[in-house]
């Protein structure tokens, strides 16, 4: 059964910013990609996000990256909606990067704003524009100014939700004031960029979330999703409050760091990791045990 898709639910519900699975020696883990992936989608998810930075997107080639596309469509075909993340600080090569992606199967683009070089407003439209109109795919903008140095203005966020095909936003801003404007305003479909705040994010209209800690509580994502859906408040809460260690342990260091950690103590693939990322350390994963257990994941 192909997962919801609707203008007011664009991507589906419940995504994961997947990471992406290498071998040993560092090299792309293919065949890992497509059973992490096909098991995300089992736990409950219906949507995933390749190549985001949690898919280690600034340390994988191109060609890695349509590789990725091509292999996880495969692995989930109708399921699950695929983003790929296209977004990098250079309107050209994202440009590039998305007609990648819709050559290799994507059903969507997750474009972040552009970082380092720290563009105007104006430049963030013409840059968000440009990629919604390379392809003929939706578009999902990702406003994560801790990242970028830069947010998306409400104002902004207004004038590209009048683009016919960007029609969602990942919002890690952090900011539930501001949310809660441009959301009402802007029309987009809003997806929750920060685990700690799905749940309130919901609660002002957001329609689902991209998580990491969806690699480990799928399931339990969708119960507070489906609680929230079904109007039980109460329920809601409850497994927002009882997932809270979870949501502080996978985030004590860099996220793909603990994430993939929490991989290989489930026993799923993820392999080494990038510099300038590291393995987490001895406490690191003792720590991450506890926060998890304190979390009721069972290790």
């Amino acid at each position: 059964m192909a997962p919801t898709s609707t203008p007011e639910i664009p991507f589906g519900r419940a995504l994961t910013a997947m990471v992406t699975p290498f071998t040993a020696d560092g090299s792309l883990d293919l065949e890992g990609a497509q059973r992490l992936a096909a098991h995300l989608v089992d736990a409950g998810n219906d949507g995933l996000v390749v190549n985001g930075t949690t898919g280690e997107s600034p340390t994988t080639t191109d060609a890695e990256k349509s590789a990725l596309v091509r292999a996880v469509v495969e692995a989930v075909g109708d399921r699950a909606h695929v983003v790929a993340g296209v977004g990098t600080n250079d309107t050209r090569h994202s440009v590039e990067l998305a007609r990648q992606a819709e050559q290799a199967g994507a059903g969507g683009l997750l474009v972040v704003t552009p970082y380092y070089n720290k563009p105007p407003q104006e430049g963030l439209r013409r840059h968000f524009t440009s990629v919604a109109d390379a392809t003929g795919l939706p578009v999902m903008l990702y406003d994560i100014p801790g990242r970028s140095g830069v947010p998306i203005d409400t104002e902004t966020l207004v004038r590209l939700g009048e683009h016919p095909r960007i029609v969602a936003n990942k919002d890690a801003k952090g900011d539930l004031a501001a949310a809660g404007w441009a959301l009402s305003r802007s029309g987009l479909a809003w997806y929750s960029g920060d685990d700690m705040l799905n749940l309130p994010l919901l609660a002002i209209g957001a329609v689902g979330y991209v998580s990491v800690v969806g690699h480990v509580v799928a399931a339990e994502l969708r119960d507070m999703l489906d609680a929230h859906l079904a109007g039980d408040v109460a329920k809601a809460a409850e497994i927002h409050q009882r997932l809270l260690p979870v949501f502080t342990g996978m985030f004590r260091t860099q996220g793909v760091i603990t994430t993939k950690a929490a991989l290989s103590l489930l026993g799923l693939p993820a392999g080494p990791l990038r510099l300038p990322l590291v393995e987490a350390t001895d406490a690191e994963v003792e720590q991450l045990k506890k926060d998890l257990t304190a979390g009721g994941v069972h290790l």
